[in-house]
C-alpha cells in the first residue's frame, strides 16, 4: 500500500507516520509538507533513511506537482492532514485559510480523481459543527454552523469532499475529531502554550472567563481511530471521534500547574477571542459501534506525559 500523507511534518500528520511505518511493514509512506511555521521536519526524523519513506517539500495547491506525486509512487490512498489551523491567525488574516484548506482540498480531490485513488481521508475538526449549549453532543448528523474563518474553511472543504463522493464516485472518508494533545505540538495551542508559559513562569493568558470547554483526545487514539476508517471506513461516511474528556481552559491551566508545582498567580485574564465557542462535545458511538474504536489513553496519563516529553525536549523547542 502507498499512502500520501499531506502536511505529515505537522503534529498530528507526524504522529500518524509514526503509526503507520511502526505497524505496517509492506507501507511506503509519502509526506508532502509545505513546511510553515507550525510544522518540523525533526518530528520525522527517525524516517529520513527509512526505505519506506519519502518526504517533498510541496505545498498542495501545486497540482502538476501533486498529480506527479501520485503517478511516480502509484499512490492508493491520500490522507489530507495539511490544513492552516489557529482559529487566531484565521480572524487576523483568513485569505491563507481559503487557499490551503479550501482549494489545496480541491487540488487534492481533483488529482484524486483523475488518478482514480482508492480512498481519499479528509482530517477535519469539530470546530465546524460550531458551538454548544452545556449540555448535548455533537453527532455526524449535526448541521454545519461554524463561528470563525478557519473553521468556516474546513467546512467547506468538508462539503466538497462529499461533492465530489456523490459526483464523481470519489471513494471518501471525513473524520471530525475533538482537540488533540501530545508531544511535540506547536506552541501557538492551548496545552503546549500553557506547559511552556508555566516551564518558564510566564504568565498564563486565559481567554475571557477560563470556562470555554473543548473534548481533549490523545494524538495517538486519534491515529489509530483514522488506521481503522482508512481500512474498514465505509465510503462517503462521516466519523466523529473523540474522547468525552471535556475541561475547561481553566481547569486545564490549573492541572498543569499543580504537576509543574508553580503558583496559580500565573493565570491571566484576558479578552476573550471574537466568535469564541463555548463548547464543543463529541458523540463518538458511531465509531465505536462500526469500527470497535474506544480511547485508550486517559487524560490525566496523557497529559502528565506530554507534561515530562516538554520537560525532556528544550532543544525541541528552540525558537518556538
Amino acid at each position: 500500500m502507498n499512502v500520501l500523507i499531506t502536511g505529515g511534518a505537522g503534529f498530528i500528520g507526524s504522529h500518524f507516520i509514526h503509526h503507520i511505518l511502526g505497524k505496517y511493514e509492506n507501507y511506503h509512506v509519502v509526506n508532502v509538507d509545505r513546511l510553515t511555521y507550525a510544522s518540523n521536519l525533526s518530528n520525522v526524523a527517525k524516517f529520513e533513511h527509512h526505505p519506506h519513506y519519502t518526504f517533498i517539500k510541496s505545498n498542495i495547491e501545486n497540482k502538476d506537482l501533486m498529480n506527479h506525486i501520485v503517478k511516480s509512487y502509484n499512490i492508493d490512498i491520500i490522507v489530507n492532514f495539511a490544513a492552516e489551523t489557529h482559529v487566531d491567525r484565521s480572524i487576523h488574516d483568513s485569505s491563507i485559510f481559503v487557499k490551503t484548506n479550501v482549494l489545496g482540498t480541491q487540488t487534492l480531490l481533483n488529482v484524486a480523481l483523475e488518478n482514480n485513488i482508492r480512498k481519499f481521508i479528509q482530517i477535519s475538526t469539530d470546530e465546524v459543527y460550531g458551538a454548544l449549549g452545556d449540555h448535548g453532543y455533537f453527532t455526524e448528523t449535526t448541521p454545519l454552523s461554524p463561528k470563525n474563518p478557519y473553521s468556516a474553511s474546513k467546512a467547506s472543504a468538508d462539503h466538497l469532499v462529499l461533492a465530489y463522493h456523490s459526483t464523481y464516485g470519489i471513494p471518501v472518508n471525513i473524520t471530525r475529531c475533538s482537540n488533540n494533545y501530545g508531544p511535540h505540538q506547536f506552541p501557538e495551542k492551548l496545552i503546549p502554550k500553557l506547559i511552556l508559559n508555566t516551564l518558564k513562569e510566564k504568565k498564563l493568558p486565559i481567554y475571557g472567563d477560563g470556562k470555554n470547554v473543548r473534548d481533549w483526545i490523545h494524538v495517538s487514539d486519534h491515529c489509530v481511530a483514522i488506521d481503522l476508517i482508512i481500512h474498514q471506513g465505509k465510503s462517503g461516511e462521516i466519523f466523529n471521534i473523540g474522547s468525552h474528556n471535556e475541561r475547561s481552559n481553566l481547569e486545564i491551566a490549573e492541572f498543569i500547574i499543580e504537576k509543574l508545582g508553580k503558583s496559580k498567580d500565573l493565570i491571566t485574564y484576558v479578552q476573550d477571542r471574537l466568535g469564541h465557542d463555548h463548547r464543543y462535545a463529541i458523540d463518538a458511538a458511531k465509531i465505536t459501534e462500526d469500527l470497535n474504536w474506544k480511547p485508550h489513553i486517559t487524560f490525566e496519563k496523557g497529559i502528565e506525559d506530554t507534561i515530562q516529553w516538554y520537560v525532556k525536549n528544550k532543544d525541541w523547542l528552540k525558537g518556538n
